[in-house]
């Protein structure tokens, strides 16, 4: 029998955990944001957030180990290369375009185009055989998209150019959260542990975004006063100072991500992410100055809705599932 007092230390955890997802989670978007106003290197932000990520996930690692004792996994060559690499590259584009579309639309439209990631996670997740089919799926999908083209139909702010960038990156990010989930379930790989899971991914999504900003910013960048081209000490000293804070926002989002599934479920950051995306527009309008008409507004209802029907099917499937088992 649980005590009344397990169960409010049990919400006042969960709240916790939402709330600091919250923060790291819509803190980086605005923050993001606001720093491309100014600098225009979306690519290289996003590898020094890598590289920051990596660093304090090898640190961790090591605090790990001398606090506990036990070591650390560490996959060899082969299991690195087939399974961990195309997770990898998957997070890498998504993350990287996602960055990059800042520069081109708002916090509204990169809002409500990023939740049509759930369109595509269900659509990979019937292709992996993670989720069963069933005629309701039909529905999710009606809303999803319906309420996307009501959110960017006759738009003034619209971009088309950022809008395919943020499109693209939430079709690559129904492989990346597919193959990740698949990578997390391997028992054997030991990568449960989201500072492990961080630690190893970082390099390859490093290597796989690199090409990117090779092609597309390095030239510039190095004729940049902000970094290389230095008149002043202060412009690059102030750029590794934000690039910094974003690194530190970005580790702390993928942790927070990962510690709020493994202290609660996955249907928990579900139904959180519903609400933040509304925290989300509702704070884009009110600061940013983002303009959204009451076709926007409803079209994100539509889609929201959506999400939510998603969700509940998947607490009913899992039911069933679970008390089939029982049986």
């Amino acid at each position: 029998m649980a005590f009344p007092g397990s169960y409010v230390w049990r919400g006042l955890r969960t709240l916790g955990l939402v709330l600091l997802y919250y923060i790291f989670s819509i803190g980086i978007t605005f923050y993001n944001k606001w720093l491309m106003e100014n600098f225009h290197f979306p690519l290289f932000m996003t590898l020094v957030h890598l590289s920051i990520i990596f660093v304090l996930s090898a640190l961790t690692r090591r605090v790990l180990l001398c606090v506990t004792g036990k070591p650390r996994v560490v996959l060899g060559w082969r299991d690195y290369l087939c399974k961990v690499t195309p997770t990898a590259v998957a997070t890498a584009l998504d993350i990287g375009l996602s960055n990059w579309s800042f520069l081109f639309i708002t916090i509204s439209l990169y809002t409500m185009t990023k939740s049509s990631a759930v369109l595509f996670i269900l659509f990979f997740s019937l292709v992996f055989k993670l989720e069963e089919p069933n005629p309701f799926l039909v529905v999710v999908v009606v809303l999803i998209s319906s309420g996307l083209f009501m959110f960017t139909y006759k738009s003034t702010q619209f971009n088309l150019e950022g809008f395919v960038m943020v499109l693209l990156a939430s079709f690559i990010g129904g492989i990346r959260w597919t193959l990740t989930q698949l990578l997390m379930q391997k028992a054997e790989l030991g990568l449960q542990n989201p500072i492990d899971t961080m630690f190893h991914l970082q390099p390859v999504m490093f290597l796989g975004l690199l090409p990117l900003f090779l092609a597309n910013e390095a030239v510039s960048l190095s004729m940049s006063s902000r970094l290389f081209r230095v008149v002043h000490l202060s412009p690059p000293l102030s750029s590794l100072l934000f690039l910094g804070v974003g690194g530190l926002l970005a580790f702390g989002l993928g942790f927070s991500e990962f510690l709020l599934v493994s202290k609660t479920s996955s249907l928990t950051l579900s139904i959180s992410g519903i609400f933040k995306e509304v925290c989300t527009l509702v704070l884009a309008s009110r600061f940013m100055g983002d303009q959204l008409t009451l076709m926007n507004w409803f079209g994100f209802v539509v889609c929201l809705s959506g999400i939510s029907l998603h969700v509940v099917l998947k607490v009913h499937y899992s039911k069933s599932e679970s008390g089939s088992k029982t049986i």
